[in-house]
């Protein structure tokens, strides 16, 4: 079986809601700012210059995440990353994660910065196999369940 990863068209706005509002409404509330960002992907993230990617396994999408650029900080937020809980622990995941930086890297003057939660052992994990660090999280972050800010430096 061979994955792809594909951009974000309109046709899959309701895949990237959908894998999103599973993991999100599973282990947490879903917060007004995410109903906000999942329900007009194309306002929120594409229209500010940012991208959603898809992960695909035979014509089914099986997971997605979003970079969104982060203005004066030559950065990108990797936000809503989630895989179909059918297809976890066939490291889609880390595909994903492998996709977007290159993907980043290929931009110039870029870091990524992601917040995220603790109680995500296995996304923590695999973030820092990668090489996030974690950096402190602002007073006022966006997020209510956010209690970990990282942060990926290219070499």
């Amino acid at each position: 079986m061979s994955l792809t990863i594909v951009p974000f068209t309109p046709d899959n706005a309701a895949a990237f809601y959908n894998l999103n509002i599973e993991w999100l409404s599973a282990l947490f509330e879903v917060e007004p700012y995410d109903e906000k960002v999942l329900s007009n992907p194309e306002t929120y993230i594409i229209n500010k210059g940012g991208f959603i990617f898809f992960a695909k396994l035979e014509g089914t999408i099986v997971g997605t995440f979003a970079l969104i650029p982060l203005p004066n900080q030559d950065a990108y937020e990797l936000t809503k990353m989630a895989v179909s809980p059918d297809y976890r622990g066939q490291k889609i995941g880390q595909q994903l994660l492998e996709f977007c930086i290159d993907f980043a890297t290929r931009k110039n003057d870029f870091r990524l910065l992601l917040y995220s939660s603790r109680k995500l052992e296995n996304a923590i994990h695999l973030y820092r196999k990668y090489g996030f660090k974690e950096i402190p999280v602002e007073d006022h972050c966006v997020y209510e369940r956010c209690d970990i800010k990282m942060e990926y430096k290219p070499n």
